[in-house]
């Protein structure tokens, strides 16, 4: 059984009775808290759910710079220019400097080949000294990084810079996301998502960017995806009784519940229109299951409800649809068009771990 929790009227409905929870709701979560609305509400329940946040990736030991694959170093030899490698150096035909290989090693004159994948440029320059002394008496070394290659992130959507920018030190989201310049005006925030080994990260962006939530501004890992959508085509999806299920376009951003069922073209009869379902994503890790009594709508009873962009509405086939019922049904749909989703339905119902 789930704890049902009372929400009194304001001022409406004094003296109003405790409401019990309506029959009808089984197949979720024991321990989620249901919460029932007042009868000047459409909104019959309320539950809300979460995901649990990625696991957050300890601080980097040491915040040096860590070469990788790709990466391109300058190898300077003082007084041996015929030995360095990058910076125009006489003997070296101008070149930049040498690239780190996929064995992990620079290719140096006269010494050959040193290990360099997974080093500070300092350890690099050590071992660069240690391989020359058989060669030249007490050489001085410096190295750098000519061109930083190795550990990509990819800003993509409504940055006003988008693009693919290579990490110079170990960067938090937020010190990430400012190499794309900030995002433009038609940024939708509650889209933004972070993806990571091909799935949407469970990282509440939203709430870290909007409510400064810090404990969201995780550590980037080379190949990170960001991408913000835009906020001129926002959808609700209308699935279950009627003819013309699936995503629905909001005029300016805005829309009702009835005009969205009505423009799905709802069946005149074999439908439950007072217990129509919401799944409703709040942020990334967040959302809420709504039901929702349309008929009051219809009467007049209460005021228009308002939907918002990603809303998954369901209006069931019969009066014994169960959330388990609603989820079989739209599932196979939602998948099928996944990349519409908001990040929460996503990694909520359709990620598969």
């Amino acid at each position: 059984m789930f704890l049902i929790k009372h929400i009194s009227g304001i001022a409406l409905m004094a003296g109003l009775l405790s409401l019990t929870a309506c029959a009808g709701h089984e197949g979720l979560k024991a321990g989620l808290r249901k919460s029932v609305i007042t009868p000047a509400s459409p909104v019959v329940e309320k539950i809300p759910v979460s995901v649990a946040p990625v696991p957050a990736d300890p601080q980097p030991s040491s915040l040096d710079y860590q070469v990788g694959i790709g990466d391109v170093l300058s190898v300077m030899v003082y007084a041996r220019p015929d030995l360095s490698s990058g910076g125009g150096a006489a003997g070296n035909g101008g070149a930049k400097g040498s690239r780190v290989d996929g064995n992990g090693k620079i290719h140096l004159p006269l010494v050959g080949t040193v290990n360099a994948a997974g080093m500070t440029v300092s350890a690099i320059r050590d071992n660069v000294e240690v391989a020359l002394r058989k060669y030249v008496q007490e050489p001085s070394v410096v190295v750098e990084v000519a061109e930083y290659h190795s550990k990509p992130i990819y800003l993509m959507g409504q940055f006003r810079t988008p693009g693919v920018y290579y990490m110079d030190r170990p960067m938090t989201f937020l010190q990430g996301i400012t190499l794309g310049n900030g995002f433009d005006t038609a940024a939708n925030l509650r889209g933004v998502r972070l993806l990571r080994d091909q799935k949407i990260a469970p990282v509440d962006v939203y709430s870290l960017i909007l409510d400064g939530r810090i404990e969201q501004n995780v550590w980037l890992r080379p190949g990170d995806t960001v991408f913000i959508p835009d906020n001129r085509n926002q959808n609700v999806f209308v699935f279950g009784a009627v003819n013309k299920p699936g995503p629905i376009p909001m005029f300016q951003g805005r829309m009702n519940l009835l005009e969205a069922i009505a423009t799905a073209d709802p069946r005149s009869v074999g439908s439950d229109i007072e217990n129509v379902r919401i799944i409703r994503s709040l942020t990334t890790t967040s959302g809420e299951l709504l039901v929702v009594d349309l008929a009051k709508i219809r009467r007049g009873e209460t005021l228009p409800f308002q939907l918002m962009d990603g809303d998954v509405v369901f209006v069931p086939k019969n009066l014994f649809g169960t959330w388990n019922d609603a989820m079989a049904e739209i599932l196979p749909t939602l998948q099928a068009i996944s990349s519409l989703m908001q990040p929460f339905v996503t990694i909520k119902y359709l990620m598969r771990n």
